[in-house]
């Protein structure tokens, strides 16, 4: 569990599940992804999150607002594929639902991600990635101290015309980190 001072980034509960598939089949807020989710896709992504959190200590974590206890999305670090160019790594990251858009909530819980995976997991880097037509995910990577790395590439599995398929790769070194912190 993180908690900062408006959030409390925490393990998935029973609670999450409906408020959690109503942002995942929100055509707006998942316009940066391939399609929405049904359902039985969110609550399986759901599960899968959640064993990642037990498995390795840090994951995409549920955020609730501290001032209600309203489930607002997830934020958190990761470990991601090995189909990607730069694997291993552990990318950090975040979707919140539309209404919370705007409010410092991705910045927020990222700062309290990001320097979580440096102080307390020892991590010697995380990275963040975003297809280029994300320029609000790009903002909230350059808010963190994230570095932008030179030229795109093309997200694994996803056809190279696709608009989404450039994607943009930021990092975070352990001693980069250290110079901000």
């Amino acid at each position: 569990m993180i908690e900062t001072e408006r959030l409390l980034l925490r393990q998935w509960q029973d609670s999450d599940l409906v408020p959690f598939a109503q942002l995942n089949a929100n055509a707006h807020v998942m316009r940066h992804f391939p399609s929405t989710l049904s359902r039985t896709a969110s609550d399986a992504l759901v599960h899968r999150l959640s064993i990642a959190i037990d498995d390795n200590g840090h994951g995409f974590y549920a955020v609730e607002r501290k001032s209600d206890g309203v489930f607002i999305g997830f934020i958190g670090a990761n470990k991601s594929g090995s189909d990607l160019p730069f694997a291993p790594c552990v990318d950090i990251g975040w979707r919140l639902d539309q209404q919370f858009w705007g409010c410092g909530f991705a910045t927020e819980g990222a700062v309290a991600v990001r320097d979580d995976c440096f102080a307390r997991c020892d991590l010697p880097e995380i990275v963040s990635m975003t297809p280029v037509l994300n320029t609000e995910s790009e903002s909230v990577m350059r808010k963190i101290g994230m570095r932008k790395e030179q030229g795109t590439f093309t997200y694994p599995g996803m056809p190279s015309e696709h608009p989404l398929a450039e994607h943009l790769l930021y990092r975070l070194t352990r001693n980069q980190w250290q110079t901000i912190s």
